[in-house]
């Protein structure tokens, strides 16, 4: 019942209530026009040289290993980022960006924007619908909530990158873990105050599911998600082109209380390229 309204069962009250109630209508939505996943198959761009053409049932289940041919000395950024810190950067049309993995098993919990329209945002369900599956690697795109290419995974040596696991909270670490957890440092606290401090029009409503890099997040087959050791190891890295201007938000995940940081945060290392 409406606050202030005690519906007596068979009453008048509780008649009208249950008709005023019965008439409300949500507003319709806008549509918009949408790009649709390939049904049978599609192609990925891993770099200039080389196109991979994959059914949805190789992106599914495919951990594919590709070593990078950028040279670190020549990046334009190159910079150690600590354990358990927030960094919020804009990364250009056309550059490409690598996170590093400097000790192992540190999961980077990312979220990209458009740099011009801010709340086109990542979207996970449009990028594991367009690939037919729910882990990230070499040639996975990257896709917004219009479903347009964000960026390109190009280069991949750990082989498996999160889409599920979302990003750790005050709230999941009292339900996961205990009520004392409520407290500890998480990676939604981080965005909030990289937002904040960076004052460019986002807050706590645009934070949506993330990526986390270097995190493992198997699905059992009853459908449950379980948090275990990490595949990756020391020095691997992820390396992705940008299809749009974009503000990159990374978490480097504070967490100990799963496996997803080996339960000892560790830095990351950030390094840009700008196009050839």
């Amino acid at each position: 019942p409406e606050p202030g309204v005690r519906a007596q069962e068979g009453g008048s009250a509780g008649l009208a209530l249950r008709r005023r109630i019965g008439r409300r209508r949500l507003p319709r939505l806008p549509t918009r026009e949408r790009p649709r996943p390939a049904q049978l198959g599609c192609s990925v761009p891993v770099n200039a040289e080389t196109t991979m053409n994959m059914t949805t049932d190789t992106l599914a289940t495919d951990i594919r290993i590709q070593e990078s041919r950028l040279d670190p000395a020549a990046a334009v950024i190159d910079q150690r980022h600590p354990p358990g810190e927030p960094i919020l950067f804009p990364l250009n049309k056309g550059q490409t960006l690598r996170i590093v993995d400097l000790e192992g098993n540190q999961a980077a919990d990312v979220l990209f924007y458009n740099r011009d329209d801010i709340a086109e945002h990542y979207s996970a369900v449009d990028t594991m619908v367009h690939q037919g599956g729910i882990y990230l690697t070499t040639g996975s795109v990257i896709r917004s909530n219009d479903a347009r290419p964000m960026l390109t995974i190009v280069a991949d040596t750990c082989g498996r990158h999160d889409t599920l696991g979302g990003a750790c909270a005050a709230e999941s670490n009292t339900v996961r873990y205990a009520l004392q957890k409520k407290f500890m440092h998480s990676c939604r606290d981080n965005y909030l105050i990289a937002l904040q401090n960076a004052d460019i029009g986002l807050g706590k409503r645009d934070l949506v599911p993330n990526i986390n890099f270097f995190m493992n997040v198997p699905v059992t087959e009853g459908g449950d998600l379980k948090f275990d050791d990490g595949v990756s190891g020391p020095g691997k890295y992820v390396e992705m082109r940008a299809e749009m201007d974009l503000w990159v938000l990374i978490s480097n995940c504070p967490q100990l209380n799963n496996p997803c940081n080996a339960y000892n945060p560790t830095p990351i290392q950030l390094l840009v390229w700008d196009p050839a």
